[in-house]
């Protein structure tokens, strides 16, 4: 088997080199619109045909973290173009490596399997596709496409009777529905690896999940951003430009697949000082600007950067809660109700939200 492994993810590598121009969806309810300060993202939402597009390689980069919860599972991507998605690629091309029982790929207005999704009908199509009698590469023309009775909508009911024949769900669903979709995959009790923006974290739909060890980060994209084709003029800097791709920051995989950079211990070095860390004026926690300059002395209540979930460990953190700024109730009986302010304020001055955490005590 490893001989087997060693040989077939470089072809599935040398795939990814041949389709890396190639969308793999291209669909009105998958937007990838944030809301953030990306100029070229606001660009896209003013538009209607503001879809983004992931990229084989990164597809493959994550999933292979996870190879073993994937053996006699049936998977679901039910926000994908048929036959043109890069997540049926990925999984067709991992067929047997993975031990796949099944793949299931359903899309949205679309009832070509081999167009891209214009949106301009309301009878969609998905596939259902069980390997090729044990043979290593699919035969691309052999993969079934049946029509849906409705549009594709993740949340009819069609295509919740296929999530309900599903073990884990992988795909890139739409940002604009990011809460109605993980809603759905808790409701019911999925596993699931799926792409979303790093503001979803602070949602009041989704931060109790995170604080309950419901969901959590993936390995996520380099730097903190991904390169999805666009049609959308790219602002990133030469060094970040890739041709025919938008960079868009604060993208990440969001799951409840156990992988284990999340058991990592975050090495602590830099010892508190009151100076250094002062008190917020709002909150009854100390400020900490940098995830890396966590006090290693100090056992209280600690408020940190979102960027802290990239390295959460549950055994060595607890989170407690948020800045009241995300939502009332969120910093769990840390705000001073006296201040009108929810935002962290420390020394008068207005700071970015932050996620309240406590060391765990051995």
């Amino acid at each position: 088997m490893a001989k087997v492994c060693a040989s077939f993810f470089p072809a599935v590598r040398s795939f990814a080199k041949q389709t890396r121009n190639q969308p793999y969806k291209a669909m009105s309810q998958n937007k990838t619109t944030t809301g953030g300060k990306n100029a070229a993202l606001h660009q896209a939402k003013k538009g209607k045909n503001d879809e983004f597009y992931t990229q084989l390689t990164d597809i493959e980069n994550e999933l292979v973290h996870y190879k073993s919860f994937f053996r006699g599972k049936t998977v679901l991507c039910n926000c994908d173009d048929p036959r043109i998605s890069n997540f049926f690629k990925y999984f067709a091309l991992s067929f047997n490596i993975l031990g796949l029982k099944r793949i299931i790929t359903t899309c949205y207005k679309n009832n070509c399997p081999d167009l891209f999704s214009r949106n301009d009908t309301e009878q969609a199509v998905y596939l259902i596709y069980d390997g090729n009698d044990g043979k290593s590469m699919p035969d691309w023309d052999k993969v079934d496409v049946k029509p849906l009775h409705g549009n594709g909508d993740f949340r009819s009911a069609e295509c919740i009777e296929l999530l309900k024949q599903a073990d884990i769900v992988v795909t890139n669903p739409p940002f604009s529905l990011f809460r109605e979709y993980v809603a759905q995959l808790v409701a019911y009790n999925k596993k699931f690896l799926i792409i979303g923006h790093q503001n979803a974290i602070t949602y009041k739909e989704i931060f109790p999940l995170i604080k309950d060890n419901k969901i959590w980060l993936g390995y996520g994209f380099k730097g903190g951003a991904g390169h999805f084709i666009s049609n959308y003029e790219d602002i990133a800097s030469a060094s970040n430009h890739i041709a025919g791709m938008i960079r868009v920051s604060g993208v990440h995989w969001f799951t409840n697949l156990e992988h284990k950079r999340r058991h990592e211990e975050l090495i602590l070095y830099k010892r508190y000082n009151p100076e250094e860390y002062p008190k917020y004026d709002n909150y009854d926690a100390i400020n900490v600007d940098k995830v890396n300059e966590i006090p290693c002395d100090y056992d209280g209540v600690m408020g940190v950067p979102i960027t802290f979930l990239d390295k959460y460990n549950p055994e060595q953190f607890e989170i407690l809660g948020a800045t009241e700024s995300e939502g009332k109730g969120f910093s769990n009986g840390l705000f001073n109700k006296d201040f009108t302010i929810t935002q962290p304020l420390v020394r008068g001055t207005r700071i970015y939200k932050r996620i309240f955490i406590r060391k765990i005590q051995p």
